[in-house]
């Protein structure tokens, strides 16, 4: 088996689960150590940084014979829950595909982009650093990403010490299906709370229902997500939307339930506000209220990132999209309609794109990643820091 396949099956084995995501959940500890070890022998200078307890980022750097500038290769850890799978860290290769949680989202971008420094660390780097991100969390709110960038003004720090250089490009191997993502979508969490009062059952003239009174709130999402997706449509990324992601209330049958809450996700698109979502939610509450005296709501923004976009004629998409085309790709730009670390890296002054290899199941319960797409993945990379640096 070739070593990049090894490898992804090695870290598809790994139960990474974000516990944020899942509580109780393994967390990256265990693959990090993995990794650590895997960029050790490959020959990289290698730190391990605690974000959170038994959650830590691995950096590795690779440095060339002469100087140059730097590249990051950067990808995430953990994955989400597995609920409804029956194996999941079990890999399975099957028809050119290995099947198994996070096999596509995203082990299969990460195993390419450390087996990518491993082949360039082999042939001898010319000019230049690598430096190899693994980094925790971002499958919730990236608080790996945001103690990487943290990190950088003071240095990168390795083996033989903090050193400091500027990072002057990025590639994140999220799955593309090895099209080049110039940018991705933001969002936006919002949790909308509905008051209602208790009463029995059987005495509606005491009870304020808060259930169905968050129905008002619903059927005014409803019409605000249709307005947004027949809105103005950005060329690679699709429209603004929301939906609602879950929703409590009430405490058993014979009562009138008291509160009724809902959380809601409001996409945005690059160049929005980070508020726009909650700016909409206080807006409709604010109507239902005028209408109805008795309706008692608040909202409150939990979180939010920014959507992220680098112009197409940027040196970094070009670059790549050359490369991928000498190692037998076809080069298409794209956009991710999902959010990524690439927002992070940007706002740390890092022009990044999204590159990785295709498949299915993101998410779900079957996922796999189409292990030629990895290998080409790796190449690209190979070709990319060759030049780049």
């Amino acid at each position: 088996m070739d070593p990049t396949l090894r490898l992804l099956c090695d870290l598809v084995a790994i139960d990474s689960v974000n516990p944020t995501l899942v509580p109780g959940a393994a967390g990256e500890g265990a693959i990090a150590e993995a990794i650590a070890t895997a960029m050790r022998g490959l020959s990289l200078d290698v730190s391990v940084e605690p974000v959170a307890a038994g959650r830590p980022n691995v950096v590795g750097v690779l440095e060339g014979r002469a100087q140059g500038r730097t590249l990051m290769f950067c990808g995430h850890t953990d994955t989400v829950g597995v609920a409804g799978m029956s194996h999941p860290f079990t890999p399975t290769m099957r028809g050119g595909r290995l099947y198994g949680r996070g096999s596509q989202d995203m082990k299969g971008g990460l195993a390419a982009m450390i087996a990518a420094a491993g082949v360039l660390a082999t042939r001898g780097f010319p000019a230049g650093r690598i430096i190899v991100a693994a980094v925790v969390d971002e499958e919730h709110s990236s608080i790996g990403a945001d103690a990487l960038v943290a990190r950088l003004p003071a240095g990168v720090h390795g083996a033989a010490g903090a050193r400091r250089w500027p990072v002057h490009a990025a590639v994140v191997t999220e799955p593309t299906d090895l099209t080049i993502a110039i940018g991705h979508k933001g969002f936006e969490w919002v949790e909308i709370l509905v008051e209602g009062k208790a009463a029995h059952g059987s005495r509606p003239a005491e009870g304020q229902d808060a259930i169905l009174r968050m129905g008002r709130v619903l059927a005014r999402l409803e019409a605000l997500d249709r307005e947004l997706q027949r809105g103005p449509r950005h060329p690679l990324m699709g429209t603004r939307s929301l939906h609602a992601s879950t929703i409590a209330g009430g405490r058993e049958w014979s009562s009138y339930p008291d509160a009724a809450v809902l959380q809601v996700e409001r996409r945005t698109l690059p160049g929005e506000s980070l508020t726009a979502g909650i700016q909409e939610v206080e807006e409709i509450c604010g109507g239902l209220q005028r209408e109805d005296t008795t309706f008692r709501t608040r909202a409150r923004q939990v979180f939010s990132r920014g959507g992220y976009e680098i112009q197409q004629d940027h040196e970094l998409p070009r670059a790549l999209s050359a490369s991928l085309e000498r190692v037998g790709g076809t080069p298409t730009m794209s956009g991710a309609s999902f959010w990524t670390d690439a927002a992070v890296l940007d706002q740390a002054g890092i022009p990044s794109v999204l590159f990785g290899p295709g498949g299915a199941g993101l998410h779900s319960e079957e996922e796999y990643v189409i292990v030629d797409d990895v290998l080409r993945c790796r190449d690209a990379l190979v070709d990319l820091a060759s030049r780049f640096c």
